[in-house]
């Protein structure tokens, strides 16, 4: 009775599992993230069908539509993100050029889960160019109070602090800025403001804005001042 029941468990969970059907936004990644390392460890190559995802584990397979023209394409998830409001993934561009949005930057899409692989909640340890990633994540934290001045560019407000961590550490990799974080409290719960750089002028951040937009259009600049 007991292995019957857990037989079945097992079976509703697999079929949960695949049924998992998720609407909103997607992007695609910018060209210059060609060959550089996803969460996953493996390397981003704009050619091959992969996608970044908040929570599916790294190799669940996912059918994307477009909504707007219903063009489908099967992508592999192997990297963690987007990290913006209301879009749910983050696909490579030949999955984009598929899918029909490479112009328009942004589509309206539906997820479903086709292959959950072998279910793990998190991430099994690979390799990264010698450096070992793990299921458990370790940080080191040099944390100051700043009173920032000039300009910087906002890609976001966040409440899970594990998402700020992560997205803070890959953005200061990967633009070489200082990550400011600012906290605001909205009706007793907290938020976390992720600012790039100090720039001594509105100008300069507006140009590091521009480089920017591909992969966040909705960043914004904001003056330290006036926070």
């Amino acid at each position: 009775m007991t292995k019957l029941f857990f037989a079945f468990v097992f079976q509703l969970f697999v079929i949960i599992s695949l049924a998992q059907v998720q609407t909103g936004k997607a992007s695609f990644y910018a060209d210059k993230f060609d060959g550089t390392p996803t969460a996953s460890g493996e390397k981003y190559r704009h050619n091959k069908l992969t996608a970044a995802h908040k929570t599916l584990p790294f190799g669940t397979k996912v059918r994307v539509t477009n909504q707007a023209n219903n063009q489908s394409v099967e992508v592999i998830i192997n990297d963690r993100g987007p990290y913006v409001e209301g879009r749910i993934i983050d696909v490579s561009k030949a999955a984009a050029e598929k899918l029909g949005f490479v112009n328009q930057g942004l589509a309206d899409v539906t997820l479903e889960v086709i292959d959950a692989g072998d279910g793990k909640k998190s991430d099994p340890a690979r390799t990264i160019d010698h450096v070992s990633v793990d299921e458990k994540e370790f940080y080191d934290f040099k944390v100051s109070h700043l009173k920032p001045h000039g300009f910087g560019v906002q890609i976001g407000i966040y409440q899970e602090l594990v998402n700020l961590i992560r997205l803070a550490d890959n953005l200061k990799n990967s633009y070489k800025k200082q990550v400011t974080v600012q906290v605001k409290i909205v009706n007793g719960v907290k938020y976390y403001g992720l600012i790039l750089g100090q720039f001594s002028s509105r100008p300069k951040a507006e140009e590091f804005r521009e480089e920017l937009k591909k992969k966040f259009p909705d960043a914004f600049i904001v003056e330290y001042n006036r926070l």
